[in-house]
């Protein structure tokens, strides 16, 4: 009896060659690349966004350079101008100052991401610190001639009781905070910008929202500090009868208003004209 094992038998040619053969899923073309604008939006400007663009940035210049000479209007002819001897004039330091340095140096140094976009970053902020730079003095001055001439009156003036001087004080504070971030970050990091280059990134959002609140801030103040001067010199019942330094007053708050307005609008605004259609705290 033969003991060998008899070898099975081979399986068929057909079924190994399924066997072999891997199972297919169907194929799907990967999606594209998701556009976000395409070339002809990043190149072409329609008529009527450049309308609306030379609109705001125009007329928030004008606005920022109203709000000074209106301030410096209504102090001449209604409030017997400016002096260092007496109380009364030397207070007059005061508002027209702040609205210089807070307001209109402070409103062109935001708008120079707006008017500037075809010039180089590093450029724009060298000019958006010079702006800002030349402020501070304006700003420290106009707080010790408010500060020297409430001293000087008999009996003195109380200090920082109101909610106008409050905010005030918020607004230097942030102020500082705001031009020591800008100058760090944006000129002493740029030593090493290969390495900083990530944190500077992180920075830019930060800045430029506290930037833009620090100007919304110093028009509050501004306006309460307006109506406080109107009602502590005119009087309720003058103020009340719509005197013509009061039209100027209403008139200046008004300003200050409308760049509350169109300031924001013409930074945050998404359409303007550069070569991406980004939000300017995106590209500083």
């Amino acid at each position: 009896m033969d003991n060998a094992v008899s070898p099975m038998p081979e399986a068929p040619l057909a079924m190994m060659e399924v066997e072999k053969t891997p199972i297919s899923t169907p194929m799907h073309d990967p999606p594209p690349p998701e556009k976000r604008y395409d070339d002809e939006e990043k190149t072409t400007w329609e008529c009527g966004s450049w309308c609306e663009y030379i609109f705001v940035v125009v007329v928030s210049s004008i606005l920022l350079l109203a709000a000074i000479v209106m301030t410096v209007f209504w102090i001449i002819f209604y409030r017997q101008g400016y002096s260092l001897e007496e109380p009364i004039k030397e207070f007059n330091f005061h508002p027209t100052l702040m609205i210089t340095g807070f307001i209109t140096l402070t409103g062109f140094s935001l708008l120079l991401y707006r008017i500037c976009r075809c010039c180089s970053s590093l450029l724009v902020n060298l000019c958006h610190t010079f702006f800002h730079a030349a402020s501070i003095p304006c700003i420290v001055l106009a707080f010790l001639a408010v500060f020297d001439s409430k001293n000087a009156t008999q009996p003195p003036t109380p200090h920082f009781y109101s909610l106008h001087s409050w905010l005030g004080l918020i607004c230097m504070g942030l102020f500082v905070f705001q031009f020591i971030l800008g100058f760090f970050g944006f000129f002493i990091l740029l030593c090493c910008e290969n390495a900083t280059h990530k944190f500077r990134s992180t920075l830019v959002p930060i800045h430029a929202s506290l930037g833009l609140a620090n100007f919304m801030l110093a028009i509050g103040a501004a306006i309460t500090g307006l109506t406080e001067k109107a009602l502590h010199e005119l009087g309720k019942d003058t103020y009340s009868g719509m005197i013509e330094e009061g039209i100027i007053i209403n008139t200046i708050a008004i300003i200050l208003i409308a760049l509350g307005i169109l300031v924001p609008f013409a930074i945050r605004r998404s359409n303007s004209p550069a070569s991406f259609k980004v939000y300017v705290t995106e590209t500083i």
